[in-house]
């Protein structure tokens, strides 16, 4: 084995130290120049956000301006609407009323043309009718001969026609004096009157209830075979009146009093079928029950 000199040893590790100073030196600037470009591309990152942040403000901004100009005019518009919508509705409120009052004034025409027409029809009914003249004999100069003097004939007298009992008199008082009679217990008097009436306005809304009141003037009286009749005018004549279930009632009461107690178990059961929330359903009620009672 080849010994190296002592001398040689030192140069050696003297070159080793050397080199690798060299390597530690030459080494050394290399980190240093990378955190440098780090912190150059970091700062260069920081200002593009600054940049763009505010870029970004700068559009939040705008934005804002543009939703606040924005609403306004919404708050406007919508202003602009509850005012149209306001008017709008004045202005069929005052439409509303105007159509209110002149349907009012329509109807109040209709009842006083009405009330005229059989004012106008009761006079009409009132006034007799007069004779037609009767057409003069051909003379004698007519015929070419001389006429023979006679003395003058007494010009015709033309008969008086009867009035009729309600002759010029109005819908309301017509019915009023019968109603008048009827309640002082005049039956006979009451009769005529309601049939007067029923006769000279057959179209008044009264017709019906003065055919009611025949019908209870007759039961009244006793006369139990044409208060049936009456009631059954009502019936028939006046199948909308609300005179009808009491009339049915009626009916069957003076059917009672003239022993017919199965049509009166008849005109009950009508009135209870077809009229059950009537006042008259529940006095036919009774009527039923008074019936099965005494078949017990």
């Amino acid at each position: 084995m080849t010994r190296t000199p002592p001398g040689g040893r030192a140069a050696r590790r003297a070159i080793v130290f050397a080199l690798t100073g060299t390597l530690v030196v030459g080494a050394a600037p290399l980190p240093l120049e990378a955190a440098n470009r780090e912190h150059l591309q970091m700062m260069s990152d920081i200002r593009m956000l600054q940049e763009q942040a505010q870029h970004l403000q700068l559009l939040l901004a705008s934005v804002t301006e543009t939703l606040k100009a924005l609403n306004a005019r919404l708050d406007e518009q919508a202003e602009a609407n509850r005012k149209a919508f306001a008017d709008q509705r004045l202005q069929t409120a005052g439409v509303t009323g105007d159509l209110r009052v002149l349907r009012e004034k329509m109807d109040d025409t209709n009842v006083r043309l009405a009330s005229l027409a059989q004012e106008v029809e009761a006079l009409r009914v009132s006034v007799p009718v007069l004779p037609a003249a009767v057409p003069a004999a051909a003379t004698a100069e007519d015929q070419g001969a001389t006429p023979p003097v006679e003395s003058p004939a007494p010009p015709p007298v033309a008969t008086p026609l009867s009035p009729s009992p309600g002759a010029g008199m109005s819908p309301q008082r017509l019915f009023e004096t019968a109603y008048a009679d009827y309640a002082s217990g005049q039956w006979g008097l009451a009769v005529q009157g309601f049939e007067a009436f029923i006769k000279t306005f057959p179209r008044s809304e009264q017709a019906d209830d003065a055919q009611f009141y025949i019908g209870e003037a007759y039961q009244l009286d006793g006369r139990f075979d044409q208060a049936v009749t009456a009631y059954d005018r009502v019936v028939s004549g006046y199948p909308a009146s609300e005179q009808v279930p009491l009339a049915l009632y009626k009916r069957g009461l003076a059917q009672m009093r003239l022993g017919q107690a199965d049509r009166a178990r008849d005109s009950w059961d009508t009135v209870v079928k077809k009229y059950p929330e009537s006042d008259a359903a529940v006095l036919a009620k009774q009527g039923l029950d008074r019936l099965a009672r005494t078949r017990r």
